[in-house]
């Protein structure tokens, strides 16, 4: 049994189908003649994990925090806070 190797923008293009376009990975797998196995591992591997993507809202929650203390900051020397 030999192994396919697919190109880095077919895998691309069968990624986007599943995750932009929302079609179901057997769908999509069986279109473009790949496995459905092959398939949910390359959209796994651009999915971001679930502490990456809590990671990027606790950066987004800093820097929001950070913001409205400096500007609050500036409305205490004015009063306004």
């Amino acid at each position: 049994m030999s192994t396919q190797r697919y190109s880095p923008g077919f895998k691309e293009e069968a990624v986007r189908q599943v995750v932009e376009r929302g079609y179901p990975v057997p769908e999509v797998a069986t279109r473009l003649g790949v496995s459905s196995h092959s398939l949910y591992k390359w959209v796994k591997a651009v999915m971001p994990t679930k502490d990456e993507k809590q990671s990027a809202e606790l950066v987004e929650a800093k820097s929001e925090i950070l913001r409205l203390r400096s500007q609050c900051a500036g409305w205490k020397s004015s009063e306004i806070c």
